[in-house]
């Protein structure tokens, strides 16, 4: 229940938390989100503004005594991933989070819980409605669609902010200051196909990946976890033998989360069936062994029914397999330059194949701009050699790591000084919007950093409550020591 919710400390946060959850805020649909906060702003008696692409910024004047410090921006993005699990009932155009309290953490009721980014904005909604919090003089900039293209931080009014010094809440390891991410592309492949009939004495059947971990495609991709795409190509490549025909195939959903589930309508002669089945369930031993420790909930599921009306052209179905076989999933290359860091990779995170229609979709990720282009070229390519249209769009830089940045100086010894212990200074294999606001505002000096969150981009996200507060204790340092002007 949310009320246990509002009970947590500090109260402050988790309080404007289940406001915030309250209000349905997918990507590209934030008109009611952009309405609360600019309300939020304007009960406040707070000059608040919106952008022309729907960014909200609300400026809140220094406490006394602190006038002469350097003006900071606080930048949270309004929007959050939408992921529920199959046999969740939920309307995410409508309803609000439904969340409870599972020991240390935070967590919703079968869906994704909107910590990313939404304790970033519960966070500078606390500290603009609180009377006795010292800090200079704020610019809270609250942006639109970061999940989804960026579009808030790319449509960045270059007026709106005076700000010295930006600091993202947007990371998501309590015992890290990030200052550096990747940047993306989305890679769209897209081609038709002839329909056919479903050849006489087919029997139809619906193959499934299920139960997979899912998460984040930048801060998760390392973990090797199972993609539902790539699982399912595996138990559909050569099957030629089997005469195998594919009528449909619907896996994955949004780009920057890992698939979690696919299904296949596919129908094979009756004749090979028997065959097929002892085939299958040796690939899918070999995978569930391969993914023991990785996935252990993982479920592929063969369900028989009645075969399709229609079926996939043969080449067609063959050149779909072999282009999803060969495109590139997962991490490509690890940074040479800082330890344990992943430089580019791949997620292929969308598989629609029905109405003589494919649709490919993938998010690729670099903090190189070269390894990027090379690894989107490479994919562009292996869709192009099997007869797809391929369309690169949504593209957003990188955010450049600046090991001399004065305010990084300045979190470094707070952090080690209330903690007694020293901070991961690190860069991150998510898309921040640093990048992106740097290039409207590139003498302003960033850092990103925030509470532990698990699991974003899918319904095992979940907060932890005692992070908050370690959080939540470190900002309020850091406010109260931004350097002078």
């Amino acid at each position: 229940m949310n009320e246990e919710i509002r009970a947590l400390e500090p109260k402050e946060l988790w309080n404007r938390f289940a406001d915030l959850n309250a209000v349905p805020r997918p990507s590209k649909k934030e008109e009611r989100v952009i309405e609360f906060i600019k309300n939020f702003g304007n009960n406040l008696n707070l000059r608040t503004e919106v952008d022309s692409v729907g960014n909200v910024v609300i400026y809140k004047p220094a406490t006394s005594g602190m006038e002469n410090r350097k003006k900071v921006v606080l930048q949270a993005h309004l929007d959050m991933v939408h992921q529920k699990n199959n046999d969740t009932s939920f309307d995410f155009d409508n309803d609000g989070i439904d969340m409870y309290v599972d020991g240390d953490w935070v967590r919703a009721k079968g869906t994704t819980l909107g910590a990313d980014n939404g304790l970033g904005v519960a966070t500078m909604m606390a500290i603009l409605e609180s009377n006795d919090i010292e800090h200079p003089a704020i610019e809270a900039l609250f942006t639109i669609d970061e999940e989804t293209g960026m579009t808030g931080a790319k449509g960045l009014s270059p007026d709106l902010l005076e700000g010295d010094i930006l600091l993202n809440l947007d990371t998501e390891e309590d015992d890290e200051i990030g200052i550096g991410c990747a940047g993306g592309v989305d890679i769209t492949a897209t081609r038709s196909y002839d329909e056919e009939k479903t050849p006489e004495s087919y029997h139809g059947f619906s193959l499934k990946v299920k139960g997979l971990m899912g998460g984040h495609s930048g801060m998760d991709i390392i973990k090797g976890l199972g993609n539902a795409n790539k699982l399912m190509n595996r138990l559909l490549v050569n099957s030629e033998e089997f005469k195998l025909r594919v009528s449909s195939i619907n896996g994955g959903g949004l780009r920057n989360a890992i698939p979690r589930e696919s299904e296949a309508i596919i129908a094979i002669p009756e004749t090979e069936v028997e065959s097929f089945k002892a085939e299958l369930d040796k690939r899918i031993a070999a995978l569930k062994t391969e993914y023991a420790s990785l996935e252990p909930n993982m479920k592929i599921e063969l369900t028989s029914s009645s075969a399709a009306e229609t079926v996939m052209d043969l080449k067609s179905q063959n050149q779909l397999i072999l282009a999803l076989a060969a495109a590139y999933n997962g991490v490509y290359r690890m940074s040479p330059e800082i330890e344990d860091l992943v430089e580019a990779s791949n997620n292929v995170a969308k598989v629609s194949v029905e109405n003589g229609e494919i649709t490919i979709k993938c998010l690729t990720r670099s903090s190189v701009e070269s390894t990027k282009d090379d690894l989107a070229n490479g994919l562009k390519s292996v869709f192009e050699l099997a007869g797809f249209s391929v369309e690169l769009s949504g593209e957003y830089p990188g955010w450049a790591p600046n090991s001399e940045s004065a305010i990084l100086k300045t979190l470094d010894e707070i952090y080690e000084r209330i903690n007694g212990e020293k901070a991961n200074i690190a860069a991150c294999h998510a898309g921040l919007e640093c990048g992106i606001i740097g290039s409207h505002y590139p003498k302003m000096d960033m850092i990103s950093f925030g509470p532990t969150i698990r699991g974003a981009h899918s319904p095992d996200e979940r907060a932890s409550i005692s992070s908050a507060q370690k959080y939540w204790k470190f900002l309020l340092e850091v406010l109260k020591n931004i350097p002078e002007n």
